[in-house]
């Protein structure tokens, strides 16, 4: 008897020193994932983001920069878009979206980055897990796995996302944006992650990131543009039909406006200039920063703003939910208007 207690002993050792020496529970992770972003002075991360929102897939190179406390500059670049990246940046002036091809920028009235997930920043993900009471956890031998709730204010078809982290580095790897059902329709994949990365002072000024940077946008830059308006109808049109077209000849290029009846009633206003100008003023935009997935937009209560190939695009609506304007949005790359 007392031998088999002997060995109970030693074997209730052994199996108490392997959970010590186990994975770490979901609870270690967290802090660890808190500690790693408090002791951060800033980060570099490059990324290729895919989108299955719209009428056809879209790709994203992204560049990330961070500097504590609140400075954020992230680079989206499409290749379908000729017209360059946009810049999604944050400094002490406020929130802007700028277009430094185009020279346009929009000032918003957002606490963004703060106000809505963003799958491509460390602290919007470690964020969504903290708040997430009910948040899923798994390990593999490579990852921390993550499944948790979204915080999208303007669009609710995607409730929830996977987050992969780095054993080693505590970085994020992989990112997936689901749908209702479970379906990946967003997905951005780390290429690099790097800690406690250096700055210039400049780096999240206005003037350094308006400032063309390559040489298509200074061939762009002041240069006559293609004046012909491809005027084209949203393949999505949440059960409204086209009922009419009406053209207008600027004194630099031309603007077509397109209204829809039906269900529930909508305009479409597309503009190109012949000329790009030199410099633009920030124009103020009350609301959120929207990624259609092929071009990223300013959302207010009831208007859509853009800017994609060199056309300016306003969406109205006084009927239409955020949801829907941002559908109708993603799919106006459709057929062209005859």
């Amino acid at each position: 008897m007392k031998r088999m207690l002997s060995i109970f002993i030693v074997m209730a050792g052994f199996v108490f020193l392997l959970a010590a020496c186990g994975e770490k529970t979901q609870e270690d992770v967290l802090a660890d994932l808190n500690e790693t972003m408090k002791d951060m002075e800033g980060y570099k991360a490059k990324a290729e983001m895919s989108m299955n929102t719209g009428q056809e897939d879209q790709k994203f190179a992204i560049d990330i920069w961070h500097k504590k406390e609140d400075l954020f500059r992230v680079a989206l670049t499409n290749d379908m878009d000729e017209k360059g990246s946009q810049i999604i940046l944050k400094n002490e002036d406020g929130v802007f979206v700028l277009t430094p091809a185009l020279k346009k920028n929009f000032k918003f009235q957002s606490d963004w980055p703060q106000n809505s997930s963003q799958p491509y920043l460390y602290q919007s993900l470690v964020n969504d897990i903290q708040k997430d009471k009910e948040a899923e956890f798994e390990t593999t031998d490579t990852h921390y796995i993550f499944k948790t709730k979204t915080n999208y204010q303007s669009n609710n078809n995607l409730p929830y996302q996977e987050i992969h982290f780095d054993k080693k580095t505590l970085t994020p790897v992989e990112v997936k944006v689901l749908d209702k059902d479970k379906n990946a329709l967003v997905e951005v994949n780390f290429s690099s992650f790097e800690k406690d990365a250096s700055f210039e002072e400049d780096d999240f000024t206005m003037d350094k990131n308006m400032a063309s940077s390559t040489e298509e946008e200074e061939a762009v830059s002041g240069q006559p543009a293609d004046n012909t308006l491809t005027v084209a109808v949203p393949t999505y049109l949440a059960g409204a039909e086209l009922e009419g077209k009406k053209e207008i000849d600027l004194e630099n290029g031309e603007r077509a406006i397109l209204t829809f009846s039906g269900e529930k009633n909508f305009t479409l206003v597309q503009e190109k200039r012949d000329v790009v100008p030199t410099i633009t003023s920030p124009q103020e935009v009350n609301g959120d920063i929207v990624n259609l997935g092929h071009t990223v937009a300013g959302l207010s209560d009831n208007t859509l703003e853009w800017s994609y190939n060199g056309v300016d695009y306003i969406l109205a609506s006084d009927e239409l939910t955020k949801e829907e304007l941002i559908q109708v949005a993603q799919s106006v790359q459709g057929q062209e208007v005859k």
